[in-house]
């Protein structure tokens, strides 16, 4: 059979058998798409049918976009990546870190060492972490009752530090902040921001914060992952307002859109015609930028929403300014140094810069890393470096 083909298989079979609800995954190189198709349901409780023109919740596949965003003002001088964060946006000039909790359960905090700074956000080294990671941080929420990011409320952002700017790597809700700070700079929201100066000039007109009517009609149902493996259609709860677009995870988009991002990076900035960043910058970005810091890894403290995350056992993962970076090749013929991340509905994407090819593959499943998901990705990828040699 040939590579397209057990492509087509993997997809066709795993969504038959009700392992993920539907699929979309497209891949290209240089030269234009590799492969491209969708299968399986919308929703599992009566369709309609996946298409290549469905609309996802990218949630942490956001990350990269935001990332990208703040990059366009550090070229153009309006932000450095090594200042003090607090000099930009006051909120984070004092930041406190959480050392414990005394007796009656109050947390003990003290100032950090040393100051927030935006490649700190950038990399995930600032210290925030995410409540789901977390168990202090769910014991800290609890405590203060902070509400949740969810409610689209600035006060969930409020948290302290889990340990002293650039000690460690920590996944949470920096780029939420990075998001507050391209809108702090800029003068302008971020849905405005990014839809003049990433989505438009790419010709992403499916890819927003705030969809439309229409699009909303081609939005995919999140599903949860059941103890006995199969698939229930859940409600996700939107806050009517928000105080605080995600930059973090806030976007939904299609797999289509998100490539033409994916090609941007891949073409060193430039896409459509359009140069959205500088090719020195774009290799920047894909520079490991926290030295011998483990990335990419964790333990889950909320099952229902994360399983444990390690996508590249024994394989060394690094971070770069919008994405990891697998420093050893893949185990499905992905290079060494090639660039990848996800969202919490299991989505996920890569940028193969030495072999020029990129792909992403989107479902919507609850927890993130579910084991099946994974096993598709990892089918696909394979199927598209058999097909690059072929």
């Amino acid at each position: 059979m040939k590579p397209i083909a057990r492509i087509d298989a993997a997809l066709s079979r795993a969504t038959e058998a009700e392992e993920v609800p539907g699929v979309v995954a497209i891949a290209a190189t240089d030269s234009g798409t590799l492969y491209e198709s969708a299968f399986g349901l919308r929703d599992l409780a009566g369709g309609p049918a996946m298409t290549l023109d469905t609309v996802f919740r990218i949630a942490s596949m956001t990350k990269a976009v935001t990332s990208v965003a703040a990059m366009q003002l550090v070229e153009q001088g309006k932000l450095q990546l090594d200042q003090p964060i607090g000099d930009v946006l006051p909120e984070l000039a004092a930041p406190q870190v959480l050392e414990g909790f005394d007796a009656t359960g109050a947390p003990q905090l003290r100032p950090a060492r040393r100051p927030i700074t935006l490649r700190h956000l950038l990399t995930h080294t600032a210290g925030f972490g995410y409540e789901m990671l977390s168990p202090d941080l769910i014991r800290y929420v609890s405590f203060t009752a902070t509400p949740s990011p969810s409610t689209g409320k600035l006060a969930s952002l409020r948290q302290p530090l889990l340990f002293d700017p650039g000690e460690r790597w920590e996944y949470g809700i920096n780029t939420d902040w990075v998001g507050r700070i391209v809108e702090a700079v800029s003068g302008h929201y971020l849905d405005a921001y990014c839809g003049k100066h990433i989505f438009a000039p790419l010709g992403m007109t499916d890819t927003g914060f705030l969809p439309s009517a229409e699009q909303l009609s081609r939005l995919v149902r999140v599903h949860q992952r059941r103890p006995d493996g199969s698939l229930e259609p859940i409600a996700m709860e939107t806050p009517a307002q928000r105080e605080f677009l995600s930059g973090g995870g806030g976007l939904l988009s299609t797999g289509r859109d998100y490539l033409k991002f994916l090609q941007m990076l891949l073409n060193e900035g430039r896409s459509n015609g359009a140069q959205l960043l500088r090719p020195e910058t774009v290799a920047l970005i894909a520079q490991n930028q926290v030295g011998d810091l483990a990335a990419g890894v964790w333990r889950t403290a909320m099952p229902e929403r994360s399983n444990d995350l390690d996508l590249f056992p024994g394989a060394r993962c690094r971070w770069g300014l919008a994405s990891m970076i697998t420093l050893d090749p893949g185990p499905n013929g992905r290079s060494a140094g090639s660039l990848t991340w996800a969202g919490l509905f299991n989505s996920y994407y890569w940028i193969d810069p030495q072999k020029r090819v990129i792909g992403v593959i989107l479902t919507q499943i609850l927890p993130f890393a579910d084991p099946r998901a994974v096993g598709l990705y990892g089918e696909f990828e394979r199927g598209v470096y058999d097909a690059l040699q072929a």
